[in-house]
């Protein structure tokens, strides 16, 4: 599932209106090289972590220290990139006015 998130936090990190996601199974990957670590509390309370490239500072994936099994893939890094087809637009509380979200995919004001 690929959805795009309009999250303020989210804006920062994508320098634009929105950063994608994949939800994928961690066991589903697998990842080459040195990844470092970084981590904030989320508005939910939860822990938002994140792995992410020593040498360019591109985030691989976010995932929740609670559930280990399921990650939040940056599928921008994909070397093909088709498959980042959003089928959901969340926190579009804080969306850029300026974005149009298209037809027919589901959008949440938060998180669902």
């Amino acid at each position: 599932m690929v959805v795009a998130c309009h999250c303020k936090e989210c804006q920062k990190l994508s320098t634009s209106a929105f950063s994608i996601t994949a939800m994928v199974d961690a066991k589903s990957v697998v990842f080459r090289g040195e990844m470092k670590h970084w981590q904030r509390s989320a508005d939910s309370g939860n822990t938002s972590a994140a792995k992410f490239c020593p040498t360019c500072g591109n985030r691989i994936y976010h995932y929740n220290p609670t559930e280990p099994d399921k990650i939040k893939l940056k599928p921008s890094n994909l070397a093909d990139t088709r498959v980042i087809q959003p089928v959901a637009h969340v926190w579009v509380s804080e969306k850029q006015d300026w974005f149009e979200i298209p037809a027919g995919v589901k959008v949440f004001s938060k998180q669902p």
